[in-house]
């Protein structure tokens, strides 16, 4: 083979522009972190595929199903990872204040996003999984296996959650004394329980081939979720996952999206920032005085009432929360419960939504 039939190869292959992907999701991931902004490993990838689709990419790189259907599920084990018992006794301790406050963000969210819905912001049932108090890199995921545009829901939950790191950051601040503290660094290659690991992996496949099998709907983060944190909690499983094996799976999920992205999507995403902005806010202010009363009616200390009821991604808030002194396994509890919930009843929320508007929904 001649050189120049192998370099022909290479290109049709489209091999130096993944090779350009890389190299731009490693950057822009390491400038993210320069700033500890979270879900750096995610919306890194997700920016540069962007950038590579809009100028050199045309719609032509696309992520194979198998390996993205795979990093779906390894986020679907990362969730499942955080139900541990102390916030399962959390929960089960404080059952009746967690319905009302969990329900009580989930109505707001779906409100604000029934509003964006009504007002024709973004198309179908976007904004209302664009607003879902969820984690966010699961409510991408779980949206498109439910006919909403991936694209634009990971641009209202990306931009919320920036928006709420900011706020919760700077709450933590004013709320406690500043000593300097800050969030663990990024550690990629830490220490790995083999046989764990090993156990974790074969799970993950074996989730990945049963949903593909049984073709359940958003399964690939449902099934994972449920009956890993199942068999957690019986001492069958350890979920072992290194950070970078989630960095791979996060950068699957994110080059999936952005390589989606065209010119018409970015016209419609900037007319539509102030609208979805002024939305989020409105949110994060209603979550506020929603911690307040959980601070006056239940005395949960203020910074922990606020990052409990904080509608960001549950890996953001659990940072802030290590780095600061509150109550983390009640906040996380409150996190996850919501996430649980979201999982159980998001579909048909907007489904229903969808009906009410008028608006037809095709699950993938």
């Amino acid at each position: 083979m001649s050189l120049s039939h192998a370099r022909r190869l290479l290109r049709d292959a489209g091999l130096p522009k993944w090779a350009l992907l890389l190299a731009l999701s490693t950057a822009f991931t390491v400038f993210l972190e320069l700033f500890a902004l979270p879900a750096s490993l995610l919306i890194g990838p997700m920016v540069s595929a962007i950038v590579l689709a809009l100028t050199v990419g045309k719609g032509k790189l696309r992520i194979p199903l198998q390996p993205l259907q795979f990093g779906q599920v390894l986020v679907g084990l990362m969730m499942a990872r955080t139900i541990t018992p102390d916030i399962l006794g959390a929960m089960a301790k404080d059952a009746p204040l967690f319905l009302l406050f969990v329900f009580s963000v989930i109505a707001i969210a779906t409100g604000l996003g029934w509003l964006l819905t009504r007002w024709q912001v973004l198309p179908g049932t976007t904004a209302v999984w664009g607003s879902s108090p969820g984690a966010a890199s699961a409510m991408v995921i779980m949206s498109e296996a439910y006919g909403a545009d991936a694209r634009l829901v990971a641009f209202m939950q990306y931009l919320r959650v920036v928006f709420v790191a900011v706020g919760a950051s700077v709450i933590s601040r004013l709320w406690v004394a500043a000593d300097g503290t800050q969030p663990p660094p990024l550690v990629l290659f830490p220490p790995v329980d083999w046989p764990a690991f090993a156990a974790t992996i074969a799970f993950a496949g074996f989730c990945a081939y049963g949903v593909r099998r049984l073709r359940i709907q958003g399964g690939m983060i449902i099934v994972p979720l449920f009956l890993g944190a199942f068999l957690q909690g019986i001492g069958l499983l350890k979920i072992e996952l290194p950070m970078w094996l989630l960095a791979i799976a996060y950068a699957l999920v994110g080059w999936s999206i952005g390589l989606r992205f065209t010119r018409s999507i970015i016209t419609h995403v900037a007319r539509a920032l102030p609208r979805v902005a002024a939305c989020i806010v409105l949110l994060m202010a209603l979550c506020g005085c929603m911690a307040a009363a959980l601070h006056h009616f239940a005395g949960i200390d203020p910074l922990t009432a606020y990052l409990a009821t904080s509608p960001g991604g549950a890996d953001s808030v659990a940072i802030i929360a290590a780095s600061s002194d509150v109550d983390v396994p009640f906040v996380m509890a409150m996190q996850t419960g919501r996430f649980l919930v979201i999982l159980l009843i998001g579909p048909a929320l907007a489904r229903f939504i969808a009906r009410r508007s008028g608006l037809a929904e095709n699950p993938a």
